[in-house]
């Protein structure tokens, strides 16, 4: 099979980013994981459930600093918040620019893109957290899939439990919700192969810029790395034989990437290359012959 894999995935990503993909979602916790205002109790919407999916916090809860104050509570120092974007229909104003091509008026109204920040709910202290029923699905251990991970070479601790799927680059570990969260057993190797594959950016492994120096969440490292992992966790799955089950919810994945990176698609070509050597690296194809053959 060999790097026939790498080329059927990368043809069938890019077929999928071209065709227009359902959007992502968490595969973990199903039922209580989707983003909601803590106050409102309202679920986020658009490209917000995915910026706030996406990050490192196992509560699906989030408040304003505002929110926050209100209930009694306050931020934790040095947390970072992250900015939800709404539109909001305001007055046209006497001289105002005409509604441009392919904008919708709403009777004298304009939309107008605003955005405010949040904190996750474990970002602050003096608020209880609701109480929400745990999910457990029947998980059943994929053989190909295991045996790539203990195949692994140098491979980082895996820690289970909680609602968080984060690789430490200080400590070296991967933590990883229990296989028992996730919808279906290939939903857990996939996210397991993306962790992994950031892993082999630690300078033990091959070193790679997006692990080794700091960046934020958003920034242009950050989003390629995010990229490196997720094509690197295809070609794993591909490898294991899985990919049919995840790979729709891996390109709307990259596809969310991508627009933080402006959709520029050139990206992907270096963003492969990387993916292709991390998962070189883990199938550990450098020291014998492919694992797959």
């Amino acid at each position: 099979m060999g790097t026939d894999v790498y080329e059927v995935i990368n043809s069938r990503i890019m077929e999928l980013l071209e065709r227009g993909t359902i959007p992502w979602r968490k595969t973990w916790n199903a039922g209580s994981s989707m983003p909601m205002n803590l106050i409102s109790k309202k679920e986020y919407r658009g490209v917000n459930v995915f910026l706030l999916g996406c990050q490192e916090f196992g509560s699906q809860w989030w408040l304003t600093f505002k929110q926050v104050q209100d209930r009694g509570g306050h931020v934790k120092k040095g947390s970072r918040s992250v900015p939800v974007i709404f539109w909001k229909w305001v007055d046209r104003k006497d001289g105002d620019e005409p509604v441009g091509e392919g904008e919708q008026g709403n009777g004298g109204k304009v939309p107008l893109l605003r955005f405010y920040n949040v904190f996750n709910l474990e970002q602050t202290e003096g608020i209880e957290a609701p109480k929400t029923e745990e999910v457990s699905n029947t998980f059943t251990p994929i053989e190909r899939a295991e045996q790539i991970v203990a195949g692994m070479p140098y491979r980082p601790g895996i820690k289970h439990g909680g609602g968080v799927a984060a690789y430490s680059p200080v400590l070296d570990y991967v933590k990883m919700p229990k296989p028992e969260a996730f919808d279906t057993p290939e939903s857990y190797y996939d996210t397991l192969f993306h962790e992994l594959s950031h892993s082999t950016g630690h300078s033990s492994r091959l070193g790679r810029k997006g692990i080794l120096e700091p960046s934020y969440f958003g920034s242009h490292e950050y989003s390629k790395e995010e990229l490196v992992a997720q094509i690197g966790a295809s070609f794993l799955s591909g490898h294991a034989g899985i990919e049919h089950r995840t790979i729709e919810n891996s390109a709307a994945y990259i596809a969310g990437w991508l627009k933080a990176l402006k959709n520029d698609k050139t990206l992907l070509v270096h963003a492969a290359a990387q993916a292709q050597k991390a998962a070189d690296y883990i199938l550990n194809v450098s020291h014998q012959e492919d694992l797959t053959d």
